[in-house]
């Protein structure tokens, strides 16, 4: 082995040091030694490992800055975490490489986030960091000082922080009664100013227009940024953060925040990351990885609609945003408010134990805010129209639409996107399957070829198995075939689907019928006159834990699209399920999330409990769960065989399925209070496990909200 080549500390324990490698410049004489995490996925190199510092090096290698380190004979990238006198490695230390950038990207608050992140999913810390720091831009980092970035902020002016002040002066309109509609709302706000750490969760009735979900939004951060504070606020996809950033820049102006995703390209991210390190701006919105901003005196975090799905990251160690904002509410001291239009369960759970308030509306302000909700499952309309059943419209949901489209726009909630995106046989009614991959077979549109969704073969001599029959029926009418239906109906009427890859933001007032999937419907400039919730019982038949609350998180977020029932605004909603459709009759996402915590609580199940979930073959299950120390509350269910996906989703495993054949899974559900030693336990397994190479990975992943 070169000298060059040289081992980490616990790999040489009890051997001779090495030599010291030559030609290399001398040692800082200041906290000569450096301490990094190596960006590195493998699970035994989650720690922290010594290097030396250079003394060309002293100067730019502080704690936060991007170095390059040898490890293993490679080099590697790598976080420095800190300076220190002496090194506990008995083995000699290899020099810094290089020191990439000077900028502090990983600073103490957020190295300590991600380990506390890492920690409760069982993760590596490298994992975390991946998703908090954006890729390097040189270019950028020379628009800004290298030096350790100011901790000074742009005061607010006085027409900023004086409520008396014109509004005009500043471009915005004071909305300071936005939160006075609920309980809770006006001490939420006054405490926010006053320098306090409020945690709420607010259940909203504002869904467009000036006083819509993003200004009560708006208006909290208004509330820390004029008190010199810092805010952080986290939404879902494109189309919240583009609502979002229209309500800021009406309230604190366009130049006092920035924007953090993805989709803007690795420039534009990392110059609004390095404003906010550099003190420049105060105030971030964003996806989930603006959870992570890097935002200075920070006050408030926010998160809209937490039972969204987008807000689960689609890597390791797979955190969700909500958590993440949890846990840095704890770390950092700063208050948290939690919006939506319904109620999570786990949401709930903050709640009943007191660690946050509830902001909701009383009955009479629910009355004169939310819309007209009618069951077209109810005894009333089946006792007068008997097929109410057997048809996908019921007739008081064609009534609604008829007279919604008098007097505005009428949105149309279908379930799935598509024209026929599910076919069955005619005379079995058993779902067609590709001769190939076993896919579904669907129809793209009215006289096109059926084909497979998965591999995309045409499929012109189908016959069922089963009875050898070789005609099709649709067992789901997606949206581009409900659109196509109503433009039959309503023959005087405009007809738009937004669902796939078209999506509309935004339409205005004029009379039409707008067809849309969930999460993809637009607002309407006034609201809608009429919102039809249909295939209501395709939503609550899907086999998950979560298809009640998920499912009145959809129905949720487009009534409230509704304008009020005082302006004619109606919903309809068609499902067999009275409880379900109850708690949007009655407009009570509370009390829905109160009953099923409950019942889960009852059951043992999350979020009443947490749970990992391993997978693996069964080998790897039983070496991995072998000499485990687990509590004895500790509930262990399984293994169990997981169904794998075929055809094009083989390609890539979803998150959380091993793409290797044979695969199983065991459940772990554990307290709350045992989840530090269970969750520790399970890190230490892995890396143990994944420096022995022993056997066959085991795939972990803690509190999935899908698996269930």
């Amino acid at each position: 082995m070169s000298s060059d080549e040289g081992q980490q500390l616990s790999l040489l324990q009890g051997f001779t040091a090495p030599a010291a490698p030559r030609g290399k410049s001398a040692v800082a004489a200041h906290l000569p030694v450096a301490r990094v995490i190596i960006d590195s996925p493998l699970p035994h190199l989650d720690r922290p490992f010594d290097y030396l510092v250079p003394e060309e090096y002293d100067d730019d290698a502080v704690p936060g800055a991007r170095v390059k380190v040898r490890f293993a004979g490679r080099e590697q990238t790598a976080f420095l975490v800190e300076r220190r006198a002496a090194s506990d490695s008995p083995a000699r230390l290899l020099p810094l490489v290089k020191v990439v950038s000077a900028q502090l990207v990983a600073s103490a608050e957020i190295l300590a986030l991600a380990a506390a992140v890492a920690a409760r999913y069982a993760g590596s810390t490298s994992d975390v960091l991946r998703s908090a720091v954006p890729p390097r831009v040189a270019r950028v980092e020379k628009e800004f000082d290298a030096t350790v970035p100011s901790a000074t902020v742009p005061a607010a002016t006085d027409t900023d922080t004086d409520p008396a002040a014109p509004a005009a002066a500043s471009g915005r309109t004071h909305q300071s009664n936005l939160y006075d509609r609920y309980a809770n709302g006006a001490s939420f706000l006054s405490r926010l100013a006053a320098g306090e750490s409020p945690r709420a969760v607010l259940v909203t009735l504002g869904g467009y227009g000036p006083d819509g979900w993003p200004a009560e939004l708006a208006e909290a951060v208004h509330a820390v940024w004029a008190a010199g504070r810092g805010a952080v606020v986290v939404v879902p996809d494109q189309r919240d953060l583009v609502r979002v950033e229209a309500a800021l820049r009406n309230r604190i102006g366009p130049e006092a925040f920035v924007r953090l995703t993805a989709e803007d390209g690795p420039t534009p991210r990392y110059r609004s990351f390095l404003k906010l390190l550099h003190g420049q701006v105060r105030v971030a919105v964003g996806t989930r990885s603006a959870a992570y901003a890097p935002v200075q005196d920070l006050g408030l975090v926010c998160l809209w609609d937490d039972g969204d799905d987008s807000h689960s990251e689609p890597r390791a160690p797979y955190q969700h945003a909500r958590d993440v904002l949890l846990l840095r509410s704890e770390l950092q001291g700063c208050g948290l408010l939690i919006a939506s239009a319904s109620r999570s369960v786990e949401s709930q759970r903050l709640v009943d134990s007191g660690w946050a308030q509830s902001l909701h509306a009383d009955r009479s302000t629910v009355r004169r805010l939310a819309p007209r909700v009618l069951h077209s499952a109810d005894t009333y309309h089946v006792e007068r129209e008997p097929l109410t059943h057997q048809v996908r419209i019921p007739p008081v949901a064609w009534r609604a639409a008829r007279e919604g489209l008098q007097r505005g726009p009428v949105l149309i909630q279908v379930a799935r996107t598509g024209f026929s995106p599910a076919l069955a046989c005619q005379d079995c009614r058993e779902p067609a399957r590709c001769r190939h991959c076993a896919g579904p077979l669907a129809q793209s549109g009215r006289g096109s070829a059926v084909a497979c969704r998965w591999c995309g073969r045409p499929e012109h001599t189908w016959r069922c198995p089963s009875c050898a029959g070789g005609r099709l029926r649709s067992t789901v009418s997606g949206a581009a075939r409900t659109a196509e239906e109503l433009g039959r109906a309503f023959p005087g009427a405009v007809v738009v689907s937004s669902s796939g890859d078209h999506i509309l933001d935004e339409v205005d007032d004029s009379p039409r019928v707008v067809v849309a999937t969930p999460g993809a419907e637009p607002v309407a400039v006034s609201g809608y006159a009429a919102v039809l919730l249909l295939d209501g019982n395709a939503l609550l038949g899907r086999e998950s834990l979560r298809a009640l609350e998920s499912t009145l998180q959809r129905w949720f977020n487009a009534a409230l699209l509704a304008r009020p029932a005082s302006a004619g605004g109606v919903v309809v909603v068609t499902a067999d399920d009275d409880a379900a459709a109850g708690h949007l009759v009655r407009w009570d996402p509370a009390g829905s999330a109160v009953r099923e915590l409950a019942l889960r609580s009852e059951l043992g199940l999350p979020p009443a409990v947490r749970y990992a979930a391993l997978t693996g073959s069964l080998e790897a299950l039983a070496s991995f769960l072998d000499g485990l120390d687990l509590p004895t509350s500790c509930r262990v269910v399984g293994p169990t065989s997981v169904r794998l996906p075929v055809g094009p989703a083989a390609a890539g495993p979803r998150p959380g399925q091993q793409s290797t054949a044979g695969s199983h899974r065991t459940l772990l559900f554990f307290r709350y209070r045992d989840a530090a030693a269970v969750l520790g336990a399970l890190r230490a397994r892995r890396a143990s496990l994944s420096a022995r190479r022993t056997t066959e990975p085991v795939h972990v992943r803690v509190d999935a909200v899908e698996m269930l």
